[in-house]
């Protein structure tokens, strides 16, 4: 590492022409090639995919994406019905149809019984049927829609869409979410550094690596199935990593500066001995995400390798990109005082005294009183978890004001909500007995209790494929809805099928997103224990020690429950998200827990890694656990604090973004590394180590023989670690006796 840190430095010009020749030549072949995301939640096997696949089959325009187009009269504006009111939203229904990409419209007026018009005349809607589904339908196209419909608005008719690719039309442009957090962690390191230079270069690092990301996973997308929220997940991921990571190489290389260390020797110990850290931490992330891979699921799979990709890169970047962005800035890494200081009073150990010498001391002495109050403090946050419910949040979820929104409100007072998320019911069809049961299946369909009404049968062109919708009396993500999707599936259609040769699937949004939450239920405990399997493991080698990767699992699930449970509060309970632009409660996307789970976990072994690895150092130069333990607490929760700071900041711009995902994506991560940081990580895992003692090392000899060794810091780098830490514990008595004085005093 301090190898390629050097060449990095005395090629300074090369390896930043490098990163800048990688980010634009992405950038470039993918505005050449443009975005490909597909959000495909379905899961082959289940029963709402078979639907989907074999109504595609049979009704290849009716399987595209179906939006609504609602238009609503005010009280002295008549009825839709009014002469004026049918005109204007006629030639609106043939502009739409026109566009590029439209499949087909329905027109109300052209049916004077259309159940599309509600009792009092006063809302209507349209069904605008795309000829692709909503993933793979250009933003373009969505637009040209939107504007149609926007310019039928006037004075007492409300005209609103509804649906998966017109909601691409409210999405807030540019970026004010990335341009946020950067700033605020612009503010934080300059606080930290005191110097502009050193407090700029984390920021650039992350920038030029993150935006190299993002321009990958857009090509990614042609290769396979990318999420269209996972660019902006992986900026999400990528900065607040980044960022951090760069942190701690840069305090490293200024605490080299402030020895009297070469710029050139500053940044390669820096890079060999943090830098190794960060490698690791980044490898531990890495894992974590990838172990969504097991789930088999194309849809998380992307996902996965995109974030993945966005963290390699970041590693890559402060490994790499920052020692020859610090060669370029020289001793100004340092503050004007800090260089005016070096120079009259020649090198000196930067010990860390004040606050966190004090706070690890007091650590110390009540380990048992701390500890409990964080494990009251993980407790109370984790509570909500217990009450989450996975399923549909639909469009009735999004900000007030939003066009979905409105049409949603407006389909639900005029029709009823199970107009917002309708069943399919599609079979393949045989003979005359096949079509007599379809057609008597109406009357068994509206005496089924929760269904609200059910459309006549409607057969594809070669007669052997058919479809129905049943409409539920509840909305799409209320449980009532879920508990029809059973019923029907469990109880109604078997009696259906019963003599005849048909085999109904029932589909639908929600249907398809109870069956994705059911398939990740079901492999939930496989995937969780693979990954706190891979990354004890990798804790195993690091540290050689039993307790360190039990410990480090158990302050993960504790962070990932905690957040979990802010993320319950705010979205499912609804506390504070109307207020914060993040629409009403509602349950929780059945996708979102893997992802987390992987994202928490490799943040949280993030901190794991910088706190123990000081320890471990420690421990094996004096085999002092107390020591070990106070001295790394006091090393490393300054910076561990200053990261989680600049962290939380990126992560909490992000709710900023106004899409529902990512604002909980924010949300989770920042709860999870607030938690992480100032409560388990500096409190509850040294109040154990400190109760724990001696054990905190142990493996057993078998064990210890037949495992690899791996170790975070060059065995060179020890014995100037040590000197400089035997500095900082003389500094640390100096300050516990004066405390003495003034409190005898």
């Amino acid at each position: 590492m301090a190898a390629l840190a050097r060449w990095c430095v005395q090629r300074r010009l090369v390896t930043v022409l490098l990163w800048l020749l990688a980010l634009a030549g992405t950038t470039a072949g993918a505005a050449a090639l443009g975005s490909a995301y597909s959000n495909d939640y379905g899961v082959p096997g289940t029963e709402s995919d078979r639907a989907a696949r074999l109504l595609d089959a049979g009704f290849p325009g009716r399987g595209g994406d179906s939006d609504t187009l609602v238009w609503h009269t005010g009280p002295d504006a008549g009825t839709v019905r009014a002469a004026a009111v049918e005109q204007t939203m006629t030639r609106t229904l043939d502009r739409v149809g026109d566009l590029p990409g439209v499949a087909s419209v329905t027109n109300p007026y052209d049916d004077p019984d259309t159940p599309s018009i509600s009792e009092d005349g006063r809302t209507a809607y349209a069904v605008v049927t795309f000829d692709r589904q909503a993933g793979d339908i250009p933003d373009s196209q969505a637009r040209a829609v939107a504007d149609a419909a926007a310019a039928a608005r006037a004075d007492g008719l409300q005209v609103e869409l509804g649906g998966a690719a017109v909601s691409v039309a409210e999405a807030p442009g540019g970026h004010l979410a990335e341009a946020v957090g950067v700033a605020v962690a612009a503010v934080v390191l300059f606080l930290a550094f005191g110097t502009l230079a050193a407090s700029l270069l984390p920021i650039a690092t992350a920038l030029v690596s993150v935006g190299t990301a993002y321009a990958g996973i857009t090509l990614l997308g042609h290769a396979m199935t990318v999420a269209d929220f996972a660019p902006m997940l992986g900026t999400l991921i990528g900065l607040g990593v980044g960022i951090d990571y760069a942190l701690f190489i840069v305090t490293r290389h200024r605490r080299g500066l402030k020895r009297g260390l070469s710029v050139t020797d500053a940044a390669a110990e820096a890079v060999a001995t943090t830098g190794r850290a960060v490698v690791f931490a980044g490898a531990t992330v890495c894992v974590a995400l990838l172990g969504m891979l097991i789930l088999r699921l194309s849809f998380l799979n992307g996902v996965a390798v995109a974030a993945s990709l966005t963290v390699v890169l970041t590693v890559a970047a402060s490994v790499t990109l920052l020692p020859a962005l610090l060669s370029f800035i020289g001793p100004r890494a340092l503050s004007r005082r800090e260089r005016r200081r070096l120079a009259e009073h020649g090198p000196r150990p930067d010990l860390p005294t004040g606050f966190a010498a004090r706070w690890s001391a007091l650590v110390e002495r009540r380990p048992k009183l701390l500890g409990a109050l964080a494990l009251i403090v993980v407790t109370v946050l984790a509570l909500p978890t217990l009450g989450l419910r996975l399923g549909t949040s639909d469009q009735g979820n999004d900000p007030r004001g939003s066009t979905t929104r409105a049409a949603y409100d407006l389909l639900a007072e005029g029709f009823g909500p199970g107009v917002n998320g309708p069943l399919t019911l599609v079979t393949e069809v045989g003979g005359a007995e096949d079509r007599l049961a379809l057609d008597s299946l109406d009357t068994s369909l509206r005496a089924t209790r929760g269904v609200a009404s059910v459309t006549p049968v409607t057969y594809s062109s070669g007669g052997d494929t058919a479809y129905l919708t049943v409409v539920p009396d509840s909305a799409p993500q209320s449980r009532a809805t879920s508990d029809l999707v059973d019923r029907l599936r469990s109880q109604v259609l078997p009696r259906a099928e019963h003599g005849t040769s048909l085999d109904l699937h029932v589909g639908g949004v929600t249907a398809g997103h109870d069956d994705f939450a059911a398939v990740v239920v079901g492999k939930l405990p496989l995937f969780v224990g693979v990954v706190i399997g891979l990354g004890c493991l990798l804790l195993l080698l690091a540290f050689r020690s039993v307790g360190i990767p039990v410990k480090a699992a158990a302050m993960n699930i504790a962070a990932v429950a905690g957040a979990f449970g802010v993320v319950v509060a705010v979205f499912q309970w609804g506390w504070g998200s109307e207020p914060l632009g993040l629409g009403s409660a509602g349950p929780i996307e059945p996708f979102l827990p893997v992802i987390m789970v992987s994202v928490l976990f490799g943040l949280s072994m993030d901190y794991q890694v910088f706190l123990v690895s000081r320890m471990y150092e420690e421990w094996l130069e004096t085999g002092d656990n107390r020591r070990a333990v106070r001295v790394g607490l006091t090393e490393t929760s300054r910076v561990i604090n200053s990261a989680a700071v600049v962290m939380i900041s990126v992560f909490l711009a992000f709710v900023l973004s106004g899409d529902r995902v990512i604002a909980m994506f924010g949300i989770a991560l920042a709860a999870a590394v607030a938690l992480d940081a100032f409560v388990l990580r500096t409190l509850l895992v040294p109040a154990l180590m400190h109760l724990l003692g001696d054990a905190n090392w142990w493996l057993p000899r078998a064990l210890d023989a037949r495992l690899p060794r791996i170790s975070i810091e060059p065995p060179e780098c020890r014995r100037a670690a040590h000197e400089r830490l035997t500095d900082v514990v003389s500094a640390m008595e100096k300050e516990r006796q004066r405390d003495v004085r003034d409190i005898a005093g």
